[in-house]
């Protein structure tokens, strides 16, 4: 198994990570995760109980992964960006107790193969981030994001399209709805607020 763990990463036993996947200082990695090969884990990253991860993903330095997330394939989490799990936090109940695991249910943020979360991007779970869409830097998601949509603020909101290069797409001229991506010259279709790739 060709994984890099630093030794001021910490790991639970219980944790499956794949080939090829590094794990930088202070990481920790809580019982039952999942990480695919190839994935870089960096400095005081988070990864929760039963998070479950895919294959060639990058969580930057002290991104906040909380259980039970779902990352697809080749997802990247910037520097600091949290995905949350309790949409309606409180550290204790009405009685005044301190609450404790079982006290709530735990809700998912999802992000779909390719997508990427910009440095401090906040996602408030539940909530699904749809393929090779681009959360940018200190949004705060707050509602499900279509693929390949480019969203930014606060509350987050659709300000325009991104292929799978990451690069913002420009319309046609003299072809309303029909997209390219300027990089790989790639074309999509817009239709009912949808994105689809052309075949």
């Amino acid at each position: 198994m060709n994984t890099r763990i630093q030794p001021t990463a910490q790991v639970d036993g219980t944790a499956v990570v794949g080939d090829g996947t590094t794990v930088w200082d202070l990481a920790q990695i809580r019982e039952d995760a999942r990480l695919g090969s190839g994935c870089i884990v960096g400095r005081g990253a988070y990864v929760g109980p039963g998070v479950w991860i895919g294959d060639r993903v990058k969580l930057q330095n002290h991104a906040l992964v909380y259980e039970p997330a779902v990352l697809g394939d080749g997802v990247f989490v910037g520097p600091a960006a949290v995905l949350t799990n309790d949409h309606n936090p409180r550290s204790v109940d009405p009685e005044g107790r301190l609450k404790r695991g079982g006290d709530w249910d735990a809700v998912a943020v999802v992000v779909d193969e390719g997508a990427s979360l910009g440095a401090r991007s906040v996602c408030v779970a539940p909530v699904r981030v749809g393929r090779w869409a681009l959360v940018a830097a200190g949004a705060v998601v707050t509602r499900d994001v279509p693929d390949f949509a480019l969203v930014a603020g606060v509350p987050a909101r659709r300000i325009g399209w991104v292929g799978r290069a990451g690069v913002r797409l420009m319309e046609r001229e003299g072809e309303p709805g029909c997209w390219e991506c300027p990089e790989t010259g790639e074309r999509y279709d817009e239709k009912d607020g949808e994105l689809v790739p052309r075949v």
